[in-house]
């Protein structure tokens, strides 16, 4: 009887790619888009608007929680526009941050961007769900993978987009640099500035609000939950051009009426079956995520010190306010290009053949790796001549978190879960990566000061430094491959056969 249920759900893993599958990861792929452009971009503008980056990380963790739970709940379709909403609301409010003073623009902007943080969140796991539960199980991971390799493209427009607002206000209003004229050195006109380019960042979003209001709810969805054989197999038919017969429709149907009577596991996320079915994976993939993030974040945020010292970006006293925008948004794309975007893509091409399992270990050991030459010889890199060789160093670095665990932790976690906890599952799992960003953004900011007092920031402590942080963190990293070992491995398996759905409950 088993196999009866998944009758109809076989023929969807066995579906050739569609033209409807790529448009899924476009329009799923959107809030990432998003999410990239908003922090890459609010950090650059840092020194523009203050440290109000850091709002993001705490705001999305709830929206995960939140929207996951609710997706598994009343579907996924029914709370999918509610994120992307709420990104574009809070996206064009951030720019439109109102006040009379510095304290009320602040505090405006603060609010909306917890908002929008809530959003982002929510995003994860339902857009991790949808996608695997329309792929087929040939090539599940690459379609998941390309979804979130939108950050990629994100990335390049957020910096892009900088640069070119940047440019064209520092040729309309010219300013002195700061070591000439403090005052001067910021124009007033440089307000409109970090305005302009948040809200741009929600235009891609709204343009495809409308083709995520008209996808269908997933079949899996509807079958296993909602116990609409029917129904799924008409929305299958419609998107995905699969041939399903009546009689297949109706083999479901009956046995779904079976089973109301006698219902598959139905054990919820607090219950000893679960735990003893996926205790151990909710732990590997929540465990792996929250490392992944602690060091993916710090290294984030540290760019413009790191670009400072091997000579990118020059002294900030030489610059303008705009200047210093400028020349960060360059220096980031670079590196974007370099290792970032082009770890998304080998992660796209290679998962479905090399395997999550595989590439989660090889980029956690690889950043371990490249972490720890970083650090040893510190001072070497940062010295005079041997700056090309550091950035090689810290492109490799982003290079193997993205072909690795930055995409595999987002990618897993939608594809070993039932489905009426799957979103629920990736949404704890992406909470508990966002509690490493927060300590990533946070400790690394103390935790990297100078141990010269004369040389930390203003009103930060004394910490250890970049050298020893840069050691603290590739410590992380080996503690997520170790436990990259409690996480199974989905590839060439369908949903229900990594979820264990059709066994009985014990």
């Amino acid at each position: 009887m088993a196999g009866d249920q998944v009758h109809v759900l076989s023929a969807l893993d066995g579906a050739k790619t569609q033209w409807y599958h790529f448009t899924a990861i476009i329009v799923a792929g959107m809030g990432f888009f998003t999410d990239a452009y908003d922090l890459f971009c609010i950090s650059l503008v840092t020194k523009l608007i203050g440290r109000i980056y850091y709002t993001v990380p705490g705001s999305s963790r709830p929206g995960s929680l939140f929207f996951g739970w609710l997706g598994d709940k009343v579907g996924r379709k029914s709370v999918y526009g509610m994120t992307l909403m709420l990104m574009i609301l809070c996206s064009v409010a951030s720019g439109l941050s109102f006040g009379n003073t510095p304290t009320s623009v602040m505090a405006t902007l603060c609010f909306f961007r917890f908002w929008l943080g809530f959003g982002i969140g929510g995003d994860y796991p339902l857009s991790a769900t949808i996608m695997s539960e329309y792929a087929n199980k040939r090539t599940r991971g690459a379609f998941i993978a390309a979804v979130f390799a939108m950050q990629g493209f994100g990335i390049l427009a957020g910096g892009g987009v900088a640069i070119g607002i940047t440019a064209l206000f520092r040729d309309l209003f010219p300013a002195p640099p700061y070591a000439a004229d403090p005052a001067a050195s910021t124009p007033a006109q440089a307000d409109y500035v970090w305005r302009i380019v948040l809200m741009l960042g929600a235009l891609p979003a709204a343009l495809t609000f409308y083709w995520r209001m008209k996808m269908p709810e997933t079949a899996r969805y509807t079958a296993l939950i909602a116990k609409n054989a029917e129904r799924a197999a008409a929305d299958m038919s419609k998107v995905l051009q699969v041939e399903i017969t009546k009689e297949q429709a109706g083999d479901l149907e009956t046995v779904i009426t079976i089973k109301s009577h006698t219902p598959p596991p139905s054990f919820g996320l607090f219950s000893g079956e679960f735990v003893r079915r996926h205790g151990l994976h909710l732990v590997g993939t929540a465990s792996t995520w929250l490392l992944l993030d602690i060091a993916y974040y710090s290294q984030n945020l540290f760019q413009k010190d790191i670009f400072s010292a091997i000579g990118w970006i020059p002294p900030a006293p030489t610059m303008s306010a705009l200047d210093e925008l400028f020349h960060i948004a360059r220096a980031q794309i670079l590196i974007a290009l370099c290792g970032t975007v082009p770890g998304y893509w080998f992660t796209v091409a290679f998962i479905d053949s090399v395997g999550r399992f595989k590439i989660q270990l090889m980029g956690f050991f690889m950043m371990t790796t490249f972490m720890v030459g970083l650090a040893v010889p510190y001072d070497y890199w940062t010295g005079q001549g041997h700056q090309a060789g550091f950035v090689v160093m810290y492109a490799l670095t982003f290079f193997f978190a993205n072909f690795g665990p930055n995409a595999t932790t987002f990618i897993v976690p939608a594809e070993i879960y039932p489905a009426r906890l799957r979103a629920t599952c990736h949404g704890i799992s992406a909470a508990s990566g966002k509690v490493g960003a927060i300590i990533g953004s946070f400790g690394f900011l103390y935790l990297a000061q100078s141990p010269d007092p004369a040389k930390t920031a203003h009103g930060y402590h004394p910490g250890i430094g970049v050298r020893y942080s840069l050691l603290v963190l590739a410590g992380c990293s080996l503690m997520g491959f170790l436990l990259t070992f409690l996480v199974p491995e989905p590839k060439g398996k369908s949903l229900e056969e990594m979820s264990r759905e059709t066994e009985p409950d014990h």
